[in-house]
């Protein structure tokens, strides 16, 4: 069939054959399907919707343009994957906490764009760090350690690739169905067992409103089990920073203070917890997510997930002693600035994406994909809902290259925050669990 042929069904609004879909996400792959008649399936698909069954045989389509992994290992292969915010170190801490109970975690994890800030940044902070190793090497590591967090590769699903690069200038990014397929494509062609979805919501989120949010985690969950892989989905909260730290380098000494236990913070542990013991639970490493709770808590108190944090970043080209002695080798910016509030009082309300962009600002994200990133830049000790505010209590440091670009950035972040006189009230984190609906 011809391409526009099968953009004309769509487009009408009748539901697409496995055979359909399969020709055209081939046709994307080859180069068959031109640039503008992809452009026009996705507004087609971003119009008229796709139902359970287009949207499985889309994601297994595309699971199937590129290298698929199969792992013969001696124990569950998971991952969880976010749609992204700000403050959000969780893969960090996640992965050498699952491995560190019997899991193991092939994480691909990609760059940040916009106000968000992407896990392949942060690892690339670490000097040596491999962040994109042959996939022979992938492999070794994930086997010899657990885990392996590395950057996304041209080999999984480069259908995805091709497409979401003409959703991007296409304003058909917020496709459910579209989401959904780019999403799952790629852990499924990661060989994975079973996956945890961390769907947030919020001004700092790709999805405001919880309906929007929780309708994107229902549809992952659906599309997932019907494509053979377990999936269950927490909507999580991006009201707010998750962490108080944002930037490269400050994350990954954050997660190595999380996990050392020099420090951990309420909201981050309670998000962390939740989506590993879920991990744990889908891999039947835990028979229920309480019991996944503590054999995750005993993983930190004895050391177990910092050691295996270690053993990553060593055996992935890293230095040895990270997790010993962080500052000794992550860059520190030059310039430390306070920003405080105009006025005393308490936090009522955080623009999060606002505070995001102040840490892109600082030159530490990125607006389009080809952008440089400063590793060393960013924001520490941010103020959450309800913190009070003063002259002895700024809302956070920012950590600038320059006087000019610290003002630019503190400019940004006194005027995301909203200073009232009574504290909110601020719910947890995880506001609720999606699991698949028996059909």
């Amino acid at each position: 069939m011809l391409p526009q042929e099968i953009i004309r069904t769509k487009r009408d609004g009748k539901r697409l054959t496995t055979d359909e879909i399969d020709q055209f996400v081939d046709g994307i792959t080859s180069g068959a399907v031109a640039d503008s008649q992809a452009g026009a399936f996705a507004m087609a698909v971003f119009l008229r919707g796709m139902d359970t069954d287009e949207c499985v045989a889309l994601t297994r389509a595309m699971t199937a343009s590129g290298t698929q992994l199969h792992w013969s290992l001696d124990g569950p292969v998971v991952d969880k994957h976010s749609t992204g915010g700000v403050g959000d170190t969780v893969s960090l801490m996640l992965g050498p906490m699952v491995a560190a109970c019997g899991g193991y975690v092939p994480m691909i994890s990609g760059r940040g764009l916009g106000h968000t800030g992407g896990t392949y940044d942060k690892f690339e902070s670490i000097p040596g760090y491999r962040a994109t190793p042959t996939m022979a090497e992938f492999r070794k590591v994930v086997a010899k350690v657990g885990v392996a967090i590395i950057g996304q590769t041209a080999d999984l699903a480069p259908a995805d690739k091709r497409l979401y690069g003409v959703r991007d200038v296409t304003a058909t990014v917020e496709s459910i169905p579209l989401i959904t397929a780019s999403i799952l494509s790629k852990k499924l062609a990661a060989g994975l067992d079973a996956l945890a979805m961390d769907v947030k919501f919020g001004n700092g989120a790709f999805m405001a409103t919880v309906p929007s949010a929780r309708a994107l985690a229902q549809n992952i969950v659906g599309v997932a089990g019907g494509a053979g892989m377990p999936t269950t989905a927490l909507l999580t909260d991006m009201g707010q920073p998750l962490a108080s730290t944002a930037g490269n380098a400050l994350e990954m000494a954050y997660a190595i203070d999380y996990l050392t236990g020099a420090r951990r913070e309420e909201r981050m542990h309670e998000v962390v917890m939740s989506l590993c013991a879920e991990m744990l639970v889908l891999g039947r490493l835990a028979p229920t997510t309480a019991a996944g709770r503590k054999r995750l808590q005993t993983a930190l108190d004895s050391g177990a997930a910092a050691e295996t944090f270690a053993k990553m970043v060593k055996a992935l080209g890293g230095p040895g002693d990270l997790v010993a002695t962080p500052w000794k080798h992550l860059e520190r910016a030059p310039v430390t600035q306070p920003v405080f509030a105009a006025r005393s009082g308490v936090v009522t309300k955080i623009d999060t994406r606002s505070t995001g962009l102040a840490v892109v600002v600082l030159g530490g994200g990125r607006t389009r994909p080809q952008d440089s990133v400063d590793h060393a830049v960013g924001l520490t000790e941010l103020a959450p809902l309800g913190a009070a505010t003063g002259p002895d209590r700024p809302l956070c440091i920012v950590h600038a290259r320059t006087e000019a670009s610290a003002q630019a950035a503190a400019e940004r972040v006194r005027a995301a925050y909203t200073i009232g006189r009574a504290a909110p009230s601020v719910a947890s984190p995880v506001l609720e669990r999606i699991v698949a609906s028996r059909r």
